[in-house]
């Protein structure tokens, strides 16, 4: 199958492609390169254009015969949604609503949507699909309202779509090929890996005073080629018509003070932290229940430990040094 990746150069996505491409797929990569990074797209062709460019993305479609999407390219800082709205509406819903119609342009009616736990907002206990949705930040609202937007195109176009609410995606390619490269680095884990590599002074621990067991955040990590199975096993539950969604995570909590610990331990290395003001935007916990992917999606995720995600991203880290 002909897959265009939107956001095929990020991290996510580009392992998705490298996912895809196993299974015997051919990814098209789509982006335009503001966060993502030429040199992660190996797999197949690739598109310079933006997703809001909707006769573009429709002459991609056509032009390489696409007959599914995956859709990664977005926008997905927390604290930066809070200060710049306008910009999260913009690029994760109207990017969203511009793709659709350039695939109702181009007669393509597979979707396959990179979701994110932020649109649950505060539940503290493992969330399941079933939970209500009530985000707390500009990004989670922005995700919600695109599935919102996939539920109605698949009632009034026939538009089949899965939605892929994932937890904190976590580690690198095992195979080192991929990584996580982001300018600046906002994400935990790849923020303590560089203070153990003595590329930044310390780590700013954002919340010492949440309702936790240290009083950090608690968090739901999950192996980034894990996501990227989870995304193929999608494709094969497609229905013309029907909208669904599943949560990815491996059921288990750490604390910020936990993996900032564990980085410590895997590398050998100090990794010197300081605390600093609660981030606007952030829940205490989100911890996920996935039993509908493994029930349905036939999906388990093969890194499970936290232990493999830092030792894969600091060896991808370190092949870069």
């Amino acid at each position: 199958m002909r897959i265009l990746v939107t956001g095929g150069a990020g991290f996510i996505g580009s392992h998705a492609c490298k996912a895809l491409a196993e299974a015997g797929h051919e990814p098209v990569v789509l982006d335009n390169l503001r966060t993502g990074h030429r040199w992660a797209v190996r797999f197949g062709p690739f598109v310079h254009g933006d997703i809001l460019e909707t006769e573009r993305v429709a002459s991609a479609l056509r032009e390489h015969r696409i007959e599914a999407v995956m859709h990664f390219a977005a926008l997905a800082y927390v604290g930066e949604s809070i200060a710049r709205p306008d910009l999260y509406y913009r690029t994760n819903v109207a990017g969203s609503l511009s793709l659709l119609e350039a695939m109702r342009l181009a007669d393509v009616s597979r979707f396959v949507f990179s979701s994110t736990c932020a649109t649950f907002g505060n539940i503290d206990h493992p969330i399941a699909e079933s939970d209500g949705q009530s985000p707390i930040n500009p990004y989670g609202a922005s995700k919600l309202m695109v599935e919102r937007l996939l539920q109605d195109y698949a009632a009034a176009f026939g538009i089949a779509s899965v939605a892929l609410r994932y937890f904190n995606a976590a580690g690198a390619d095992p195979e080192g090929e991929l990584g996580e490269v982001h300018e600046p680095e906002t994400h935990l884990l790849p923020i303590a890996l560089q203070v153990a590599a003595g590329l930044r002074p310390q780590l700013d621990v954002m919340g010492t005073d949440y309702a936790t067991a240290d009083g950090t955040c608690v968090r739901d990590y999950i192996h980034v080629s894990d996501l990227a199975d989870a995304h193929v096993a999608a494709l094969r539950v497609l229905e013309p018509g029907r909208f669904q969604a599943f949560n990815l995570g491996n059921g288990n909590g750490f604390s910020v003070r936990q993996v900032v610990d564990r980085v410590a331990a895997v590398t050998g290395r100090e990794v010197a932290w300081q605390a600093a003001p609660r981030r606007a935007g952030d829940p205490p916990s989100l911890v996920a229940d996935a039993s509908a992917a493994r029930d349905r999606l036939g999906w388990l995720p093969c890194y499970p430990a936290l232990d493999d995600m830092i030792a894969h991203a600091w060896s991808f880290m370190n092949s870069r040094a």
